[in-house]
């Protein structure tokens, strides 16, 4: 069990629901805590098939620093969300405290925005490999990985081999 961690998750408008809803089902019978952050604190946020989760906490109200692990769903939803310099601050934060980042589908554009992926190896859904490897990262078409700290699964047929590498990930923290 996992009670002693804590995980925040961002989201915005059109995530993926599986994505999203698995990740933190499966987190939570572990015993992770997990915060939801979005724009605005208490906003309904609609993923793209019909899903749909309310944030505990507004970016502004974040305390990155009191958390254990960052999980960034796929979808629409991180192409905006790099948009925001928090977001960033929050990725940049884990990954110089060697702190749990999880990114699936297209959730490695945060990562690219937050410029951490130079050297680093990781999957995606192969329609973002070419601005993952020119953010530096060196991509494999693979189910999930784990290089250090970052946790990257390719897309939702593979979250049964990407939660588990989160957890373990969380485990060893």
């Amino acid at each position: 069990m996992l009670k002693d961690k804590k995980v925040l998750t961002i989201v915005s408008d059109e995530y993926d629901d599986l994505e999203f809803h698995y990740p933190m089902i499966r987190l939570s019978e572990e015993g992770v805590q997990i915060d939801i952050a979005a724009e605005s604190k208490g906003q309904k946020v609609n993923g793209k098939y019909g899903l749909s989760t309310v944030s505990d906490l507004s970016f502004d109200e974040v305390d990155i620093t009191q958390y254990d692990g960052l999980l960034i769903p796929g979808g629409w939803a991180p192409d905006y969300l790099r948009r925001f310099d928090q977001v960033l601050d929050f990725v940049r934060y884990m990954n110089d405290n060697n702190k749990l980042i999880g990114i699936i589908c297209h959730a490695g554009w945060v990562l690219s925005s937050a410029d951490i992926l130079d050297g680093r190896t990781v999957t995606s859904t192969p329609g973002i490999k070419h601005d993952l490897m020119h953010a530096g990262a060196t991509w494999v078409d693979q189910a999930a990985l784990i290089d250090g700290n970052i946790v990257s699964g390719r897309r939702p047929p593979d979250l049964h081999v990407y939660t588990p590498m989160l957890i373990e990930v969380l485990k060893h923290q």
